[in-house]
């Protein structure tokens, strides 16, 4: 069994803290409690109001995020909060009970074309995973997710990208999308239907396609690029199936790396954008801080 780490993340709210796992806590969506009354599904989310100081838990497939009341600062509890919630999952614990029923709930899966000929994009109405993952071969896919494997048992599925509510997949060049697109479309929804798992657990190894960094690890310049990226950058690649992810920043050469993954990795439009989107941009908002914007693609 993997050693279960939860690391600590700040948010933008100085009350809330993000208390991320490097592993799956629970299969899609998220939950919100307000209180110990409405958290009946969750034991963890329980056992953490029994802390005088905490006003609000919200769970997700890979974070748990607490709202403190004003009667202490994180700085004097939040080390002691992650260790009770690494030993609660230690021990193999249900972070949140959900109810089987024979009712399923109504989901909706569309295609859509994407600027990249060889890539479209999935979207659907249920949360699929609050941290991108990518998949170049079923190897990779089946020892992390049991969507992605399956998908990849369609002969003309090179790679597949998995965002929080959509998956963008990658085609060779033997069939067109719109003698294969229904298909696709029909196999995912009829996946999510039946509740299977999306996600089983996070990637392990660090590789090009599994960048993300922890707003704790990164400098100012860094985590200003991050901002901006998040912003300003990501919505717009997400609605065409992409993603931008920040790889580096050198401070004496001022060039920024990023990762392009999904729609936009291989895409004739993304060097467009990456120069005059992206670069100018961050020159704009950054200035005399940035030189050059480079990608790689996922």
């Amino acid at each position: 069994m993997s050693t279960i780490k939860i690391n600590i993340q700040e948010t933008a709210n100085e009350t809330i803290i993000k208390f991320v796992s490097n592993t799956i806590l629970i299969n899609g969506g998220s939950y919100e409690y307000n209180n110990i009354d409405e958290a009946k599904n969750s034991p963890l989310a329980q056992q953490l109001f029994y802390l005088p100081f905490v006003k609000k838990v919200f769970v997700t497939a890979n974070f748990i995020a607490i709202q403190r009341y004003d009667i202490v600062q994180w700085n004097d509890v939040e080390e002691e909060v992650k260790e009770q919630i690494e030993a609660y999952l230690t021990e193999g614990n249900p972070v949140v009970k959900e109810e089987v029923t024979s009712k399923k709930e109504p989901i909706e899966v569309y295609a859509e074309v994407t600027p990249n000929p060889a890539v479209m994009k999935f979207g659907t109405n249920k949360a699929l995973t609050q941290t991108d993952v990518e998949y170049h071969n079923i190897d990779e896919a089946s020892k992390s997710s049991p969507l992605a494997q399956e998908l990849f048992n369609f002969p003309f599925v090179k790679e597949i990208f998995i965002s929080q509510n959509y998956v963008s997949i990658t085609k060779y060049d033997m069939v067109e999308w719109n003698d294969v697109f229904q298909d696709v479309r029909s196999f995912i929804r009829n996946f999510l239907l039946d509740g299977k798992t999306i996600i089983r657990e996070l990637p392990k190894q660090e590789t090009k396609q599994n960048v993300e960094i922890p707003k704790e690890n990164l400098t100012d310049t860094e985590a200003k690029i991050v901002d901006i990226l998040d912003e300003y950058i990501k919505p717009a690649v997400a609605s065409d199936g992409g993603n931008i992810a920040f790889k580096s920043y050198n401070k004496d050469s001022k060039v920024v790396s990023v990762v392009l993954q999904g729609a936009c990795s291989g895409c004739p439009s993304s060097t467009v954008t990456l120069k005059n989107g992206i670069e100018t941009m961050l020159k704009e908002m950054l200035p005399n801080q940035i030189s050059e914007v480079v990608a790689i693609n996922g």
